[in-house]
């Protein structure tokens, strides 16, 4: 991973879209991250004059383990809901905020996002989707699940990125984050906790390389990826029968079997990981083939999808799921050092890692079709 290329891929991955920089609200205000309201109430002041604050009513959402997200309402049907969220702590390390804001407009352009109200010095106000977020036992609900897949098939199908080649951003995340974690993680500073749970950082490093060569030999696409389609990212509203996804902190250009794959590892669940709940091979069959006529339909390609093509994505996605493994278990070593987030990360980390090598020695024989 030479420098260059390194570069390279960053400014080919980034989303840019004709339109989508268009003027946000811009407010001076800093939330307490620890004590979320005050700060919140001064942004509504600000997007909502006419609302009474002594009747504003607040809902303090506990789910995500990057950020800080709280609801503000004054109508008991909540007709009306601005969402602030707050950054977690040293999440810049990670997430490209100027990336995240343009890939929320291009989103939002082509009715797969909420309106975005305004910045503020650390997070941002946004539009409450109506709906449920969802748990493990709805996303292998077929009638959920096929939904899921065409929304999906949707957003990899815009065109963001204004002319050029798209690159994934894939290795480059992972090159990033392995230099923080060799930085933050000497021998020095590891605990044992630490040292004792993980394989070494040479190790880790050894399969970065090999997937790289391995995976980006498989051919998938690149398109415009959300990147972090857990379950909670995902509301179902059932009255008007369609999902839509939240949180755009990883959106990029990116292969598209690793949104997949990454959609698929999070059936397992984040705060109880359980990856005996993994779909298993009919069930990932349908959701691909659905996934895939929707994107013809949304691409304009037509023609029919043939078991050829299922079977291709199957082995994509399964392959691209190890890489998915790599990129959560190593962004959980950061926050393990800098979250004030209460969730142990380390034991998801470990997690993420053992699953990758206990799942490799499978999934390596999986056989693109002739």
């Amino acid at each position: 991973m030479e420098d260059g290329l390194a570069t390279s891929a960053v400014l080919n991955s980034d989303i840019h879209f004709i339109g989508c920089d268009l003027p946000v609200r811009r407010f001076s205000i800093a939330v307490d991250e620890e004590d979320v309201v005050p700060g919140a109430l001064r942004l509504i002041s600000r997007l909502r004059p006419k609302w009474d604050l002594q009747q504003v009513k607040t809902k303090l959402f506990t789910d995500g383990i990057t950020n800080k997200l709280v609801g503000c309402y004054v109508d008991e049907a909540m007709e009306d809901v601005v969402l602030v969220r707050v950054y977690g702590h040293k999440t810049e390390l990670f997430v490209d905020r100027d990336n995240e804001l343009r890939s929320f407009q291009v989103l939002h352009m082509n009715g797969c996002a909420p309106n975005l109200y305004c910045t503020f010095t650390n997070g941002l106000c946004y539009e409450f989707m109506k709906g449920l977020a969802l748990g493990t036992e709805h996303v292998r609900q077929p009638a959920i699940y096929r939904l899921i897949a065409c929304e999906l098939a949707k957003i990899h199908s815009i065109h963001a990125h204004n002319g050029c080649i798209p690159k994934p951003n894939l290795w480059q995340k992972l090159r990033k984050y392995i230099s923080i974690v060799a930085s933050e993680f000497t021998a020095e500073a590891s605990n044992k906790r630490i040292q004792q749970s993980l394989p070494s950082l040479e190790l880790l490093e050894q399969e970065v390389r090999w997937m790289k060569e391995h995976l980006s030999m498989l051919n998938s696409p690149v398109v415009l990826c959300h990147n972090d389609l857990l379950c909670k990212n995902i509301i179902y509203n059932e009255k008007e029968g369609h999902v839509r996804f939240i949180d755009y902190e990883y959106a990029c250009h990116n292969y598209m079997a690793f949104d997949i794959g990454n959609h698929f590892n999070e059936f397992a669940g984040v705060n109880e990981v359980d990856y005996s709940l993994y779909p298993s091979t009919d069930l990932q069959y349908d959701w691909l083939r659905t996934y895939l006529e929707a994107y013809r339909h949304f691409t304009r390609k037509g023609g029919k999808v043939t078991d050829n093509n299922v079977e291709t994505l199957y082995v994509q996605v399964n392959k691209f799921a190890l890489a998915s493994h790599f990129f959560w278990g190593f962004w959980a070593l950061i926050q393990a050092k800098y979250s004030t987030i209460d969730f142990d990360f380390l034991r998801y980390a470990v997690c993420r890692f053992d699953q990758y090598f206990k799942m490799k020695p499978h999934v390596m024989t999986l056989q693109l079709p002739e």
